[in-house]
């Protein structure tokens, strides 16, 4: 096994395509390679960037081309910092590994293998159920819950306009996709390890826990009673440059709908929505107003609305 030296990794080449640890990484491509495994890959330059900066507790080993150390020497800067095991591969050993790699390869533990995070620190990547409540308990004000999304793109798209709405974390609740699918991995492009991604929580249980931490939990659905557009201008005019107060008990706070306060958005199923006894578990169904012709909003443009929505709210 090859590391790093002072000056960059080592020169030991892995070069042999057919090798027992190159496929042992191709067969995590596979739902149940991972569950045997307890580990799962990162695919691609930006992913791997992302993890070794943000999540390095998770990562076990990670693989780049000669080529691709030299290109990308600020994940080498970042694994050696680690301390993580760096292996150089020719470029056909990281292409048996995986056709999605570019030339660069990690190797994660899957939530319940990896090592717990620092006492008092809020993990990022994807966690377990177990992990929930130590989210919640740093009082995050904008959470995005996925129910029943299967497609990987739809969930890593989502996961995506989370981070970069400022959302403090997702949940990714019922019989959704695993948030370690390599699909999902690569369509966060990164985002996957700025903010806790909590699964393996069922929708009733993840909007009691929601609810109980003082975040009012607000349904993305055509059906709703409430216009987008409406609450933004009533937030706007309300909040007249003062936020509403982020954790104030629920007798006190403002209305469920009122975007300015802690907000949990659930979004449904990419095929047929949120069913009616999800949207029933939420404190208001709130739909984003259509003026032209097209009949709806694919899931993750309906996300970025609303999350920016309740983003600029906050703010």
């Amino acid at each position: 096994m090859s590391r790093t030296s002072a000056d960059g990794p080592a020169a030991a080449l892995l070069t042999n395509p057919h090798a027992d640890r190159v496929r042992a990484v191709r067969a995590l491509g596979t739902r149940s390679g991972r569950r045997r495994a307890g580990r799962y890959p990162v695919e691609g330059p930006q992913a791997v960037r992302e993890v070794v900066r943000w999540a390095p507790r998770t990562v076990r080993d990670v693989y780049l081309t000669p080529e691709a150390a030299d290109r990308y020497a600020e994940i080498v800067e970042d694994a050696e910092a680690a301390g993580l095991h760096l292996h150089l591969g020719d470029p056909s050993v990281l292409d048996a590994m995986s056709p999605d790699a570019q030339g660069v390869l990690a190797v994660a533990d899957l939530p319940e293998a990896a090592r717990p995070a620092a006492r008092d620190e809020v993990p990022v990547g994807p966690l377990g159920a177990d992990a929930l409540g130590a989210v919640l308990a740093a009082r995050p004000r904008l959470v995005a819950v996925l129910a029943q999304v299967r497609d990987p793109g739809n969930a890593g798209t989502v996961i995506r306009v989370a981070d970069a709405a400022g959302a403090d974390a997702v949940v990714v609740a019922g019989d959704s996709v695993e948030t370690t699918n390599p699909k999902v991995v690569r369509s966060t492009a990164g985002s996957l390890f700025h903010l806790p991604v909590v699964s393996g929580v069922s929708v009733g249980d993840a909007v009691e826990a929601l609810r109980a931490a003082g975040l009012a939990v607000l349904a993305a659905d055509g059906t709703g009673d409430l216009d987008l557009d409406d609450l933004q201008d009533a937030a706007a005019v309300a909040g007249a440059g003062v936020g509403a107060d982020a954790h104030a008990e629920p007798a006190e706070r403002a209305a469920p709908a009122d975007l300015r306060a802690p907000t949990a958005w659930l979004f449904g199923n990419e095929a047929w929505g949120l069913p009616p006894e999800d949207r029933d578990r939420a404190d208001a169904v709130v739909r984003v107003p259509l003026r032209g012709r097209a009949e709806s909003l694919n899931l993750g443009t309906a996300a970025a609305v609303c999350l920016y929505a309740s983003s600029r709210a906050h703010r």
